[in-house]
This record gives structure tokens, C-alpha cells and sequence, in this order.
């Protein structure tokens, strides 16, 4: 959380300019509730005027009756003002909900197009504040700090114009007090800035290990993790306490000082103002619009500090998504790149190199070649590389040296999101959805009908788990699959898989994780989806890939066998040795 405790600027101009650029497409609506918020800060000091011109004129004359005009002159600005501020507020929400809305959006779009290299680095946890929380510190600057800034100016131009041209020298005497207010508000930001900071880290931290926590959840209560988790999130929920706790000290001790500072000048007044209504020099109207001015010169005063932190939050929070936004870390496109209208599934390597940190190279000089239809099994000792092949191929990552070619055009001059539309993976580890069991198969793709569906599903041998649920295709799964089991989860993948009818088929560990029967049942399937279909195929068990035209055989990175079940049984290699342990291992287990 390293950016989470770097203390940027109170203010930015480039960040504030790019922030800005999120108003344009409502650059018209902003200037209307600006010039409303003219008109709300024109009419509020208008009170205490008409306030004096009734007591000065009127009240002490006794003239009651030539009164009444302005009576009622002050319940229709109060009655305006207050129109005027309903329709100022809902605006300035409509428009910072309207462009907190496109930014999230932004945001999220951006998120999908980074590559698995950047998830690889980045704690989900943390990625979640930057769209949630973040985020929505800046809806709080565009719909209460850009426009109604200008209300609060305005408010204090006016109301010092009215005191200006009422009596110049009651002005000085009141106004007096401006130095105390302004070194108080400078200690204020500066303690609140470091303060709100503070906050914003230790949120991030929160979600980030609540995020973690919770998704293994069964990991924490199978190994009795619980005390020392709850221990752990006590420490991290304590300093967000103690952090939110010294912003409020700081706002106790501010405001409070404001209001000292406002009844100060409000005392000044009464002893110069008073002494000179009874020297004559003043009259009694001045004295009390003055008061009244007094009282509402400190309300903006107020607000302003806390547009500051609405700015200063805004700033710190804004520079955070925008160091999103800004990360690169996308497989690069073509700009014209080769539209692909029909996959043979012809692949080849060519001297591939892949590391994924540095020049920690996970395959070193990788050549190989599938053809049409072909049928080939990766097999090696974990971390041989193995998987690495399926994530270059199919793009979430890019290599650093060598080519790989399908149809014997390079794959970098293909789109990726095209070209992944003629292949299917089935991995290991199976990420379920929330929502129903057809939305988990054709994952919201309506031009897959439920006829294809429902085939798919015979296929892998899933129509009886699906035809004993209450609503069959339509039961409701729990978050991440909680209420399947690992080999439902599986079966529902290669169903997944199957509807799409892809061209090029990768089964990563595909039968893993299921027990004999799903497996028989599974392997039935694959026996009739391989066929002419570009297959590539990676097992532990050596028994499921025994058919395989080819199998290549992967140790630290490098190609060491390639042939046939039997070609490689005979020539007592790594396979050999491979397969005997599995051997063994099933032997002792009978």
C-alpha cells in the first residue's frame, strides 16, 4: 500500500484540469446551476439590508403600516432563496452522479482490458477501493465542491459589499478578527490533510485484507486461523478508528474556534456599534443588519474549510485512479489488425521465451507444432511450464522472445478478444458465478440457444445433477459455486466450454479435481469433442492422455521428449519415470 501513504499535493493543477474534463459533456448544466448559485448567494444578504431599511425607516419613525411592502419583500426572498437552493442541490447531485457514473464505468472498462500481469501485482482488495471509495470521494468534489464554491465566494462578496456600504469603519471593526480565523483554518488543513490520509490508507488496507480473508474463508476455519485473523483485522480496524478519531478532534477543536471567533465579532460590534448608535453617529438598523451579517459570514467561511478537504480527499483520491487509468499493462493491439473470418487451428512455437518477472525465464527456446485436428498432451512436473503455454496462447500474456503462429500468422497481429472467441479453456480451478446454472454456461451469450445448451450438457453428463434440481437449468448457485461441488463445478466448465464450439479445445488439468464416475463420463465426452478439433491437453493423470497423437514432455522450461504413449514409454525417459511413479502410486492405493 506503498501509493496509499504518499502524501500528494493539497492541490493540483493537472489533476484538477483532467478531473474537470469529466464535466464537459455537461459544461452547459454546470454553468446554469453556476449562475443559480450566483443567485442564491445574491439573494441570502439581501435579508439584512431590508432588515435595516424596516427598522431604520419604519419601526422607529412607528410608520407600521408603510412597512407591510417590505414585510412581505422578505418572505419572498426567503421563499426564493429556498426554491433556489432545491433546484441548486438536485442539480449539483444530478451532474456529480452523471459523471461519477462515466468515471466508474471508465474505470471498470479499463480493469477488463488490463492483462493478468497486472492482477498478478495488484491485491483485489485494493483494486475495489479504487472503484468503490475513491471514486466516490470524487462524486462528493464535483457535486458539492466545483459549483457550490462559487455560492459560498459570492455569499462573502456580497455580504462584505452590504457591510462596505453601510458604514465603512463598523466594517474594519468586525472584519478585524479575519486574521485569527485564517491562521486557524491554515492549521486546521494542514492537521486534517495528514489526518484524512491516514484514513484513506488504512481503508484500503481494510478491504484489502477483508477481501482476502473472506474468499478463504475455509481455508482460515480449517487450520483454526480464527483468533489470529480477528487478531490481525483488530489492529488494522484500530488505526482506522484512531485515524477517523483525530480528524474529529481537529473538526472539534476547529469549528468550535469559528464560532468563538464569529461571537468575538459579533461582541466588537455590539461595543463600537452600540457606543455609536448612542453618539447618533449609527443607527439602530446598521447595528442589527450588521449582526446579522456577522452570523452569516461565518457559515461560508465553514463550508470553504470543508470544500478544502472535499478538494484536498478529491486530490488524493483522483491521483490513486488516475495511476490506474494510467497503467499500460495491456497486450498491445494491432492498429489494423488481421480480421480472423475462419480458425484452422493450425499452432506453432517458435523458439519461445516467457518469464514472468525479469528474465526468470518459465520457458526457455520452446518449439513445437500442432496441426489440424491434432490431439497433443503437455506433460511435466509442477512449474514446468506447463500452463504458461495456455496463457501465451491464448494471450493473457505476451512472450519475450520467439513467435507463435496459428495458421502460421503470428497471433500478435490478430485482436485478442477475436481471436479468443475461437478458442476454450477448461482450467482446474473453475470460477463459478452468482446467478443461475445456464448464465454460468452461456455466461449471459444469447445467440447460444438452449437447445445447445442442453446438448452440451448431455454430452459431459450433466442433464441428471441438473434434471434433479427444482428449477433444473435455472437453480440459483451461490457466490464462487459455494453450494456445487469441486466436480460439478468442473463438469459445468466443460459444458462452458462445449457451447462455444471452439475450433481450438485446452483442457488444463480438466479431470483433475472430479471422481471416477465424472471422470469416465468426461473422458467419454473429450473422446468425441477432439475429434477435428485442434486439441491441446494437460494432465497429471498420464492415464487420460494415453490416446494423444503426441505428447510433449516439459522439464524447467524446456522440451525434453516428444512422441507417442509408447514411443516415449520405450524410451525410458522422464515420461517413463512419470508414468511408473503414477503406477506405483495407483498399485499402493489398491
Amino acid at each position: 500500500m506503498e501509493e496509499d501513504e504518499i502524501l500528494g499535493k493539497a492541490y493540483d493543477s493537472k489533476l484538477m484540469k483532467r478531473l474537470l474534463l469529466y464535466l464537459k459533456p455537461y459544461r452547459w448544466h454546470v454553468v446554469l446551476a453556476i449562475i443559480l448559485a450566483v443567485l442564491v448567494s445574491s439573494i441570502g444578504p439581501l435579508r439584512p439590508y431590508i432588515t435595516k431599511i424596516i427598522i431604520d425607516d419604519y419601526i422607529v419613525v412607528k410608520n407600521y403600516q408603510g412597512m407591510l411592502p417590505f414585510i412581505i419583500l422578505l418572505f419572498v426572498t426567503i421563499f426564493l432563496q429556498a426554491i433556489l437552493q432545491y433546484i441548486l442541490n438536485y442539480f449539483t447531485q444530478w451532474i456529480g452522479q452523471k459523471t461519477i457514473y462515466n468515471m466508474r464505468m471508465q474505470v471498470f472498462t479499463h480493469l477488463q482490458n488490463l492483462a493478468l500481469k497486472f492482477f498478478d501485482n495488484n491485491p483485489v482488495g485494493r483494486l475495489v477501493t479504487r472503484v468503490t471509495s475513491d471514486v466516490e470521494v470524487l462524486n462528493e468534489m464535483f457535486s458539492s465542491g466545483v459549483v457550490m464554491v462559487f455560492s459560498d465566494v459570492f455569499t462573502i462578496i456580497f455580504i462584505v459589499s452590504y457591510m462596505f456600504i453601510m458604514d465603512v469603519e463598523l466594517s474594519l471593526v468586525t472584519l478585524c478578527v479575519i486574521p485569527i480565523l485564517v491562521y486557524s483554518t491554515f492549521i486546521f488543513r494542514k492537521k486534517v490533510r495528514e489526518a484524512y490520509r491516514e484514513v484513506r490508507k488504512y481503508v484500503a488496507n481494510m478491504n484489502s485484507f477483508l477481501n482476502e480473508n473472506i474468499t478463504g474463508m475455509n481455508t482460515v476455519q480449517l487450520f483454526n486461523r480464527e483468533e489470529k485473523s480477528l487478531s490481525d483485522f483488530k489492529k488494522i480496524n484500530a488505526l482506522h478508528r484512531d485515524a477517523n478519531i483525530k480528524s474529529i478532534f481537529y473538526y472539534a477543536v476547529y469549528f468550535p474556534l469559528v464560532d468563538f471567533t464569529s461571537a468575538l465579532a459579533i461582541a466588537l460590534i455590539i461595543w463600537y456599534g452600540g457606543g455609536n448608535v448612542i453618539s447618533g453617529y449609527l443607527t439602530f438598523g446598521v447595528l442589527i443588519s450588521f449582526i446579522q451579517y456577522t452570523e452569516m459570514f461565518f457559515r461560508p467561511i465553514r463550508d470553504l474549510s470543508e470544500k478544502y478537504n472535499i478538494l484536498q480527499t478529491a486530490m488524493a483520491s483522483s491521483e490513486r485512479v488516475f495511476k490506474l487509468l494510467d497503467d499500460k499493462t495491456i497486450i498491445s493491439v494491432k492498429e489494423n489488425p488481421i480480421p480472423i473470418t475462419n480458425v484452422k487451428g493450425d499452432i506453432e512455437f517458435k523458439n519461445v521465451c516467457f518469464a514472468y518477472n525479469g528474465e526468470d525465464y518459465i520457458l526457455k527456446n520452446v518449439s513445437f507444432k500442432i496441426k489440424q485436428g491434432e490431439t497433443i498432451a503437455f506433460v511435466g512436473a509442477t512449474g514446468a511450464g506447463k500452463t504458461s503455454i495456455i496463457n501465451l496462447l491464448t494471450r493473457f500474456y505476451d512472450i519475450e522472445k520467439g513467435e507463435i503462429l496459428i495458421d502460421g500468422i503470428n497471433i500478435k497481429d490478430y485482436d485478442p478478444k477475436e481471436l479468443r472467441k475461437h478458442m476454450a479453456v477448461v482450467l482446474q480451478d473453475v470460477f463459478i458465478f452468482s446467478g443461475d446454472i445456464k448464465f454460468n454456461i452461456d455466461l449471459g451469450d444469447e445467440s447460444i440457444s438452449l437447445n445447445k445448451i442442453n446438448e452440451a450438457i448431455s454430452i459431459v453428463g450433466l442433464d441428471d445433477f441438473i434434471n434433479s434440481l427444482p428449477e433444473g437449468l435455472f437453480s440459483e448457485v451461490k457466490e464462487r459455486g459455494a453450494t456445487l461441488s469441486v466436480g460439478q463445478k468442473q463438469l459445468i466448465s466443460f459444458a462452458r466450454a462445449l457451447v462455444r464450439d471452439p475450433k481450438i479445445l485446452i483442457l488444463d488439468e480438466a479431470t483433475s479435481n472430479v471422481d471416477t464416475e465424472s471422470e469416465r463420463l468426461i473422458q467419454n465426452a473429450i473422446n468425441k469433442l477432439l475429434k477435428n478439433r485442434t486439441s491441446i491437453v494437460i494432465a497429471h493423470r498420464l492415464s487420460t492422455i494415453q490416446n494423444a497423437d503426441k505428447i510433449i514432455v516439459l522439464h524447467h522450461g524446456e522440451i525434453r521428449e516428444t512422441g507417442t504413449h509408447q514411443e516415449l514409454l520405450s524410451k525410458g525417459g522422464i515420461y517413463y519415470k512419470l508414468y511408473q511413479l503414477q503406477y506405483k502410486q495407483q498399485e499402493s492405493v489398491k
